[in-house]
């Protein structure tokens, strides 16, 4: 199995939490090979742009905004914070006629929805005006976050994808007492059905041998769903109350990911045992992180890896969704969903 492509373009990327980026405030974010300032104005609209001064090539984002513009920490070049044009070069004299708004620096589109924060990344380092789609809508994801967690793996964005799809490796890479044991696994069948731009394992009620689920109380009903670029849904309701666990991968470049894991709940119990629960959470990602690490030990002599039918399916889905969003952006049509509704079977 081979990276279907280098990445997925003209889509919106997760690039933070509202939180994350304060009134007058510059932030770095690298995003599929994209090296990004974002930025929040005074009056708390957010902007992004390049991160790279067309000038010496200094980060933007060490330096400030100043006025409309962003100002280059190096020799004080600013760009409009709405058209990436120069504005000013402080070391032209008064007779030194320079028509600097020639001068620019691409921009992103950037929304906010709720407290998450996405970036437009377009194949067509040209683009401007408003992106063809919208980005994706959690609604539940308007409250504060109750736990947030994060970290960088090492590989390709493709098997950190394939990793968080993968149901089969739970009783293995994750064996603990709270979780899951190698004794504990059992057939299960679920049913997966098409949605926008990915799938989703439709609502049901969670295994009887994920202990976890069981500190929720009541009858827990789930439903997991994955989309492009790398976002990985898991809306958990007990009766009225919700748990929706939120999870990005997003390429940094080639060879390194970032994931990041958030928690959003009106669940009072689960909102005062955060802080006891919090490193449960850390547990899973790190020992996710040491897996991807084991595995670079294989990859690195570039194998063709085996997929099978079920446990593997959705990864074969995944890249076939890839495929297929490369495709139809390329031919200027709509995109089909390849994924056609389906129960499948696995043992973990």
């Amino acid at each position: 199995m081979k990276s279907t492509a280098r990445f997925v373009f003209d889509i919106w990327y997760f690039a933070g939490l509202s939180p994350d980026i304060r009134k007058g405030k510059l932030l770095r974010r690298e995003i599929a090979g994209e090296a990004i300032c974002l930025g929040r104005k005074e009056d708390g609209t957010l902007f992004a742009m390049r991160d790279i001064c067309p000038h010496r090539a200094a980060p933007f984002s060490a330096g400030c905004i100043k006025g409309g513009t962003v100002e280059c920490p190096y020799h004080g070049w600013r760009f409009g914070i709405d058209d990436g044009a120069c504005k000013e070069i402080p070391a032209l004299t008064s007779d030194q006629n320079m028509e600097t708004e020639k001068i620019k620096v691409r921009t992103f589109p950037v929304r906010e929805e709720g407290q998450l924060i996405w970036v437009y990344i377009a194949s067509d380092k040209r683009f401007a005006g408003e992106p063809p789609i919208d980005p994706p809508s959690f609604p539940f994801a308007a409250r504060k976050a109750t736990m947030d967690d994060a970290l960088t793996l090492n590989c390709h964005v493709d098997h950190a994808v394939i990793g968080l799809m993968d149901p089969a490796h739970g009783p293995y890479v994750h064996r603990q007492w709270w979780w899951r044991s190698e004794k504990s696994m059992h057939e299960k069948a679920k049913a997966f059905e098409p949605r926008e731009r990915g799938f989703a394992m439709a609502a049901h009620s969670p295994s009887s041998n994920s202990f976890a689920y069981k500190l929720l109380g009541g009858k827990p009903v789930t439903e997991i769903t994955f989309q492009l670029p790398g976002i990985r849904t898991e809306e958990i309701k007990v009766g009225k109350k919700t748990l929706l666990s939120f999870t990005a991968v997003t390429p940094i470049d080639e060879s390194r990911t970032h994931i990041r894991q958030i928690f959003f709940t009106d669940m009072r119990l689960i909102k005062l045992l955060s802080p006891f629960l919090k490193p449960f959470a850390q547990t899973f990602l790190r020992q996710d992180a040491d897996m991807v690490d084991l595995q670079q030990m294989g990859l690195k002599y570039d194998p063709t890896l085996l997929l099978i039918e079920d446990s593997d399916t959705q990864t074969k889905w995944y890249h076939a969704i890839k495929r297929e969003w490369a495709k139809s952006r390329k031919e200027g049509r709509a995109f089909k969903n390849p994924v056609n509704a389906k129960v499948l079977k696995w043992r973990s």
